[in-house]
Formats: C-alpha cells, structure tokens, sequence
C-alpha cells in the first residue's frame, strides 16, 4: 500500500502502511492477537508514566460490541457493522502525585491517550489487521451504557478488523477506500516561530 503515499524523507514502510480502512471481513480476531494489540498501548509514553488510557471493547456478535455499535453515528456504522471489534477510547482526568492524598487534573490526559491509540493501531497493522478511529458517536451515550465514572473522559471509537473488498460497503463510501496523503512538513513544522499560513 505504501506506493500510494510519498513521503517528504525516508521512514519506516509501517507508517505508510497504516490507514483507516472502512471495508472489513466481519471475522473474529483471537484473543491473543488482541491482547497483544492493547499490550503495545500499555506501553505507550504517558507524562509522569500516569498512564492515564483506558479501553473497553466488544467483540462482533457479542452485548459488548452491540452497546458500542449503537452509540455511533449512522455513517460510521454503515460500515462498522462489519467490524471484529469495537473499542471506546477512555482517559482518566485526575491523578494523585506520588506521596499525595489529593487527586489533581491531569493535563495531558488526552494527549496520553492518543499516544496509546496510536501504538495500538501501529500494532494492529503489524499483526496483519487494521483499524479506523471515530469521532462520530454519542459520547453522553456511550458514557452511559458502558458505565463510565465522571472523572474519566470519553475519546474516541476505534473499529478494528481484517481488510476486505471495498465492494462490500456503500457505494458512496467505495471510492473513499484507500489511503491517503498528508501535508508536507513545510505545513506542519517550523523553527523557533510560530509560522504556519494555516
């Protein structure tokens, strides 16, 4: 897939291997090839190695995956319907200092937690499998159906599977299926200064 995308300077084929595909086979994923997904998020970098990251999931077929395909936006579950597994993305917001008794906010709960998504996903492709993250779901909703406490924040979706045919999602999705390109660092980096035409 990577001939696809260009690139500004050499790096690893892993980064432009991974995309967010939507046409997926439905297929179980093993328990092992799972956990070894979360695994790599367990080892993401966090400030203060607060880990502030959590995920609850539910495997296609199952209450669990059905509590979460129903908090999304009826465009992302057109084609989630087909995925393995479905996760909601979580951070913990308050953290108590080593030697402390108060909880404090955490700052950088969110950041944290995208760190960690993104070693997941890079996982993922990894072990053969891809994933595509959403902001299109009822957080409010999926707060509640999945029991989150106040102080945690609701994220993001991540749908997870193996790829299949683009033929198999609708036909407005079809000619979105495929990776795509990225701003030149010119757009995204600067030295020293603020100086982006953004």
């Amino acid at each position: 897939m990577s001939e696809a995308r260009t690139t500004d300077h050499a790096v690893d084929p892993l980064f432009l291997n991974r995309w967010s595909p939507r046409a997926f086979t439905g297929e179980a994923i093993d328990e092992a090839t799972l956990m070894r997904l979360f695994e790599a998020a367990r080892w993401a970098p966090s400030a203060s190695n607060i880990q502030p990251w959590r995920f609850v999931y539910g495997r296609i077929g199952t209450p669990a995956w059905q509590a979460i395909f129903d908090t999304l936006a009826a465009g992302n579950r057109s084609w989630a319907v087909r995925a393995s597994v479905l996760v909601v993305v979580l951070s913990r917001t308050l953290w108590v200092p080593s030697g402390q008794t108060d909880a404090k906010p955490n700052a950088s709960h969110s950041f944290d937690a995208g760190a960690a998504w993104a070693s997941l996903a890079f996982q993922a492709r990894l072990a053969g499998w891809d994933t595509h993250g959403m902001g299109g779901f009822d957080k409010a909703a999926a707060r509640v159906a999945l029991g989150v406490p106040p102080d945690v924040a609701v994220e993001a979706a991540i749908a997870i599977g193996k790829r299949a045919d683009k033929l198999v999602l609708p036909e407005a999705l079809q000619a979105r299926e495929m990776p795509n390109q990225r701003l030149p660092l010119s757009a995204i980096v600067a030295e020293g200064r603020y100086s982006f035409g953004d």
